[in-house]
């Protein structure tokens, strides 16, 4: 957009300080929320998702200043990188986690292939690196296209092909992201069978509802079912988000999605919100125990297998 000094906005529109501030106090304040949740649980491998959210906060905290100077090139490109890449990670921690519900809710005999689709112990490293994938793809078409200027010698070819990297990186996130959500909402029905082997690991926490998990000391919530919903509704927002993207690059620079900013509040913002809502409400390490980097070696399951047959079995990292 043509601004009065004849400098050009990278902006095709005017962009709104207020918005970008409300939607950094917001994030702020559930940055502030789950930090204090991580280390009172001490859930370290939550981390990744407090990155994530701090590099929400870190965008829209630069849009504002982005907001006021439209035609400088370091703010409008650091604000659009943090904020296209921070649900990537966010896609990292809810694999994770799902994880850690798989390993203490199956017992380690009958975590196979078959239940999962997937070989147990590789789920968070394969879907994981699918997610490192589109991060760096990403990466290097929202740098291409953020940095490119309308006077740049080709700029109409760079910004195609940043359009097209990033397009590549979302597509590596949807397909992976999408089997993943599948095969999370297949589980809360396969998990049923694990029910009743699963009480029988609990041990009065002697507050409440709280119980232990045999071989941890920590009390957890024994409704571990409504973490698997908060994850499976925070990936329908995230392939919301993603196929928002999709929409946007595709359309390109001329496309109605760059000519109206309420389209990304509305389906970038508002439903990667909503996913930081949901682990502040329903944190995972309340639900399920192992939330450090490392699963203990020999949980509970891994000790009663041993003492029938003799052998250590120990839990393999999922």
């Amino acid at each position: 957009m043509p601004l009065q000094s004849g400098h050009i906005s990278f902006y095709k529109y005017d962009p709104s300080e207020a918005v970008a501030a409300v939607a950094t106090a917001l994030f702020g304040i559930a940055f502030i929320w789950s930090t204090f949740m991580t280390i009172r649980k001490r859930a370290w491998v939550w981390t990744v998702q407090l990155l994530a959210i701090f590099m929400e906060v870190l965008g829209y905290g630069d849009r504002i200043k982005s907001a006021g100077d439209p035609t400088n090139l370091n703010l409008y490109a650091v604000q659009f990188c943090v904020i296209i890449l921070a649900p990537v990670l966010m896609a990292a921690a809810v694999y994770v986690v799902f994880g850690r519900i798989v390993v203490h809710v199956v017992p380690a005999q009958q975590r196979t292939t078959k239940l999962l689709w997937v070989p147990p112990r590789w789920i968070t490293p394969i879907f994981v690196s699918f997610d490192v994938a589109a991060l760096l793809v990403q990466l290097i078409g929202a740098v291409l296209v953020s940095t490119t200027q309308v006077t740049d010698n080709n700029a109409a070819n760079k910004l195609n092909l940043g359009k097209n990297i990033a397009l590549a990186g979302l597509a590596i996130q949807i397909a992976a992201f999408g089997l993943f959500t599948i095969i999370a909402v297949r589980f809360h029905f396969t998990s049923r069978q694990f029910e009743a082997s699963l009480r029988s690991k609990y041990e009065d926490g002697g507050s409440g509802s709280a119980v232990v998990v045999k071989g941890s000391s920590q009390k957890i919530n024994p409704n571990w079912r409504r973490l698997l919903y908060a994850i499976n509704v925070s990936c329908g927002f995230i392939l919301i988000r993603s196929a928002f993207r999709v929409v946007e690059f595709a359309e390109g620079n001329n496309g109605a999605v760059m000519q109206q900013e309420w389209y990304m509040y509305v389906f970038d913002t508002l439903p990667i919100f909503l996913v930081v809502c949901s682990f502040c409400f329903v944190f995972p390490s309340s639900y399920v125990p192992y939330m450090s980097f490392r699963v203990p070696k020999r949980p509970s399951d891994a000790r009663e297998l041993a003492s029938q047959d003799g052998s250590a079995v120990g839990l393999r990292e999922v």
